[in-house]
């Protein structure tokens, strides 16, 4: 399925603004005095609910529909179910790789690491920061395929998926700067290293269009595209919805997850 170069370009932008965007989250821990729980928590839902409704509604109805196309009907639906769990047993597979101490998504702020026994606790922090950046790089890979490929099939669909990743990625840039700032006492070091963690997400997009997407078929790009919605799901049920709910209101976050699929529904109305 070929694609002009203007979509490429634009596509592995979106990529590059939604993994840079850990540094915005290296910047709050480092310049805001306290972490506005609420605002995040009502954050992190309304990346929820737009990954989880476009999901659902958008992505796993294009690639049912490019396979049935492809396939037939019941081979085509059957095929996009399998791709989809697939997605979900892929991005499970990374949370399973990742040990639980170091996940990215136990998010710590400046606040929360007391001054007593830094000395002895230096090394401990900087290992959790480099460890934290590493699993940042390696969940942040598959993030950047699926923004680029929902790019490449509809940019405006892309547009949605990359603001959701984005604001996802600005708490693992919090989990890798404020462990590193406080071993080595540099904001610079903390925000490059935290800055760096996010370039695993256009990594992700130059190889799959390199070794995926150049030589890829209808069919493959349903594949593909019904992954991306299982992967998506997982990272909303797994990582954002229980990030938010630790971080504030139960009833906060679920009116974001809800804002997030309002606004979603309507951009997708009013784009179709």
């Amino acid at each position: 399925m070929p694609h002009d170069a203007g979509t490429v370009l634009f596509a592995f932008s979106l990529t590059l603004m939604a993994g840079l965007s850990t540094g915005i989250g290296s910047a709050l821990a480092f310049f805001a005095k306290t972490t506005n729980t609420r605002f995040l928590t009502a954050s992190l839902g309304f990346s929820a609910g737009v990954m989880i409704y476009v999901s659902f509604v958008e992505i796993f109805v294009k690639a049912r529909e490019s396979l049935e196309a492809a396939l037939g009907p019941f081979q085509g639906y059957l095929m996009t179910t399998l791709a989809f769990f697939g997605g979900i047993v892929l991005i499970a597979g990374i949370d399973f790789l990742v040990p639980n101490f170091e996940n990215p998504h136990e998010v710590r702020d400046v606040e929360d690491i007391p001054d007593q026994d830094l000395t002895i606790n230096r090394k401990n922090l900087h290992r959790m920061g480099m460890f934290s950046a590493l699993a940042i790089a390696i969940h942040n890979f598959p993030e950047g395929i699926a923004t680029f490929v929902g790019a490449l099939a509809d940019p405006a669909l892309g547009v949605s998926i990359a603001v959701a990743v984005a604001i996802h990625n600005i708490p693992e840039g919090i989990a890798v700067s404020v462990p590193i700032f406080y071993a080595t006492g540099s904001r610079k070091k903390a925000f490059s290293l935290s800055f760096l963690s996010g370039l695993a997400e256009p990594a992700g997009a130059v190889i799959g269009y390199f070794l995926i997407l150049r030589y890829v078929t209808d069919t493959l790009f349903g594949l593909m595209f019904a992954a991306v919605a299982g992967i998506m799901v997982f990272i909303s049920l797994d990582e954002l919805l229980p990030t938010a709910e630790k971080y504030g209101e139960h009833h906060i976050a679920m009116y974001g997850v809800v804002a997030g699929m309002a606004v979603m529904a309507a951009s997708l109305v009013l784009f179709a």
